[in-house]
């Protein structure tokens, strides 16, 4: 776990916000992810949540220079492979079970999996993990709740991601356990709908910069 637990660290160290894209029309794939790497964003994850998705990110790996290509919502282990196989370079997941534990355990591309509770982070630390994803953010305690895991879960790091916003984001981002945050703001639906590519670079630019 030491080695694929280093490489997700170095993708998540690559900038304070990982954007959550939900792309409908496979088209925008590639100009999208251009715009975000052009304002800082490099590591980019792009969730299984529509029929296009793992064409989306396929073109993301093959034909965007600089981007760090991840798949989120995968639920199983025919998803994690579907990922693996278009070119993810880390997979992300809301949940875990024991079924995503498995293909992960034996895939070269590390997984950063969801938990929301002592127990389930107690539990992901015994299979190895060190950093986790943090879903829902917002929903299950925010700010407040993170602050609360880091003396008694110390060693664990977390990318919180669920209702994380501009207004938000650097309170998160100033906890001492927090590597990044998931956000879907920096690319939302009108600019994609509109094409609109120079403005959501000025938005990945100005969330490249977020600190705490």
């Amino acid at each position: 776990m030491g080695d694929k637990t280093q490489a997700l660290i170095s993708i998540l160290k690559l900038q304070p916000v990982v954007p959550v894209l939900v792309i409908k029309d496979l088209a925008h794939a590639v100009p999208l992810a251009r715009a975000l790497v052009a304002g800082g964003l490099k590591a980019i994850e792009i969730t299984l949540r529509t029929p296009v998705a793992l064409d989306a990110i396929r073109a993301v790996a093959d034909e965007v220079e600089g981007a760090v290509p991840g798949v989120g919502t995968v639920l199983n282990a025919r998803q994690y492979q579907q990922a693996v196989d278009a070119g993810s370079q880390f997979i992300v997941s809301p949940g875990t079970t024991q079924e995503l534990l498995d293909v992960a355990r034996k895939s070269p591309v590390p997984m950063l999996p969801g938990a929301a509770t002592p127990s389930e982070i107690m539990a992901l630390r015994e299979e190895g993990y060190e950093v986790l994803k943090f879903f829902p953010a917002e929903q299950a305690g925010g700010v407040a709740y993170l602050k609360s895991l880091a003396s008694p879960l110390a060693g664990t790091m977390f990318c919180p991601t669920g209702g994380i916003t501009p207004d938000n984001a650097r309170d998160y981002l100033s906890l001492s356990n927090v590597i990044c945050v998931g956000g879907s703001w920096v690319a939302p639906a009108a600019l994609v709908e509109a094409g609109d590519w120079d403005g959501i670079t000025r938005l990945a630019t100005e969330a490249s910069w977020l600190s705490a």
